[in-house]
């Protein structure tokens, strides 16, 4: 069932990029990659289960981080520019 899992929180990253390059505005591609980056946290808890790795949570708790702060100042940025 992990496998399943990894397969297709690997197909809504894909798909999340696929948003991130094609737009069509700023917010778009902000929230794409904010929710590409919840997959990737999803991914990591996953694979830590796969491996039974705690460690791996560490991981989720810095990319969870950074992903907050990146995307609060990403939008900040959008609603001084107006749009």
């Amino acid at each position: 069932m992990t496998e399943v899992s990894l397969a297709l929180i690997a197909l809504a990253t894909f798909g999340f990029f696929v948003r991130a390059i094609i737009g069509p505005s700023l917010s778009d591609r902000i929230i794409a990659v904010d929710g590409a980056l919840g997959c990737i946290v999803a991914g990591i808890v996953v694979g830590a289960v796969l491996t039974e790795s705690a460690i791996a949570l560490d991981a989720v708790l810095v990319v969870t981080l950074v992903g907050f702060v990146g995307t609060t100042v990403a939008a900040r940025f959008v609603e001084r520019r107006g749009g």
